[in-house]
């Protein structure tokens, strides 16, 4: 088994992991992830009365630990990017599957199940404002699983060279990866009621998703591309920026996971809503019933 320095994982003097502060023992099997460090406490509000083991925050990093309907469920924000997601993913593993006191892997794993809920913007005339949307695949912007072992053996490379090849990306940037969600996660918390599809995870909200402001963008129809854009069947249906990150290291560390997001932009008919927190709890309280 490995032991792992402490340039390598870093522990706080009270026993926590380095940015989330939370201790090993406060970690569930079932965890939900959320950008928004307030959505955390609308997560718990949920919670059976007196349930709560732990609400601990650091930075963007806040955690509330406790039961729904006798489920033990971590909630956890991530705040916004797959930067950010690879130090939650990293740190709930190692807390999940390294003992704290001896700095060695643990021999048995345990394999944890995890959910990020979030917003994200459609990216088909197709899908209204409000959409429940679950991530069958994750098509990464970002790059981040370019610095691990063997990120081809989880990626689907054949849709990869389609969509660079058909969108004429840009040669500088990060090769996008694609990744699939844990299909038995994905049938559980989607069932019948809630749509599939494939979703970018972008590195940035302005140029990476096609936003033109002040600073003009290298393939300025990038979103009309993307929209036409078919491989096998399959079409790109929305932006957000977590997901591929949290799929793509749940695959290389053996845990199941899975995005679901509400539509609360749609890019194709220029369509905004501002007011969508209601809908947001509506999706958070579906996926608690089914997790």
């Amino acid at each position: 088994m490995k032991t792992f320095p402490a340039s390598q994982l870093i522990i706080n003097a009270d026993g926590s992991a380095f940015h989330l502060h939370l201790k090993p023992e406060y970690l569930a099997d079932k965890i939900i992830l959320v950008g928004d460090q307030d959505r955390v406490n609308i997560v718990a509000s949920f919670f059976d009365e007196g349930s709560i083991e732990c609400d601990v925050q650091s930075r963007e990093f806040h955690t509330i630990t406790g039961k729904y309907k006798g489920k033990r469920i971590s909630c956890i924000s991530t705040g916004i990017g797959t930067d950010n997601c690879d130090i939650v993913m990293n740190e709930i593993d190692s807390l999940a599957n390294i003992d704290y006191n001896t700095r060695e892997e643990k021999a048995e794993k345990r394999h944890l199940e995890i959910i990020r809920i979030g917003t994200c913007g459609g990216m088909q005339e197709d899908i209204p404002l409000g959409t429940f949307l679950v991530s069958q695949k994750s098509i990464g912007f970002d790059g981040v699983l370019a610095f691990y072992h063997d990120r081809d053996k989880i990626s689907d490379l054949g849709f990869e060279k389609a969509l660079v090849d058909y969108i004429g990306y840009p040669k500088k940037a990060a090769v996008p990866y694609v990744v699939s969600a844990n299909e038995e996660l994905v049938n559980r918390i989607a069932q019948d009621d809630m749509m599939r599809g494939c979703t970018i995870a972008a590195n940035g909200f302005y140029g990476p998703q096609g936003r033109n402001l002040r600073v003009d963008i290298a393939v300025p129809d990038i979103n009309e591309k993307i929209s036409a854009f078919r491989y096998e069947g399959q079409r790109i249906t929305n932006y957000e920026m977590e997901g591929s990150c949290i799929a793509g290291l749940a695959l290389h560390m053996g845990h199941k996971a899975m995005t679901v997001c509400c539509v609360i932009a749609q890019r194709k008919v220029e369509a905004a809503n501002t007011d969508y927190k209601p809908r947001v709890k509506e999706l958070i309280k579906t996926v608690l019933e089914r997790y």
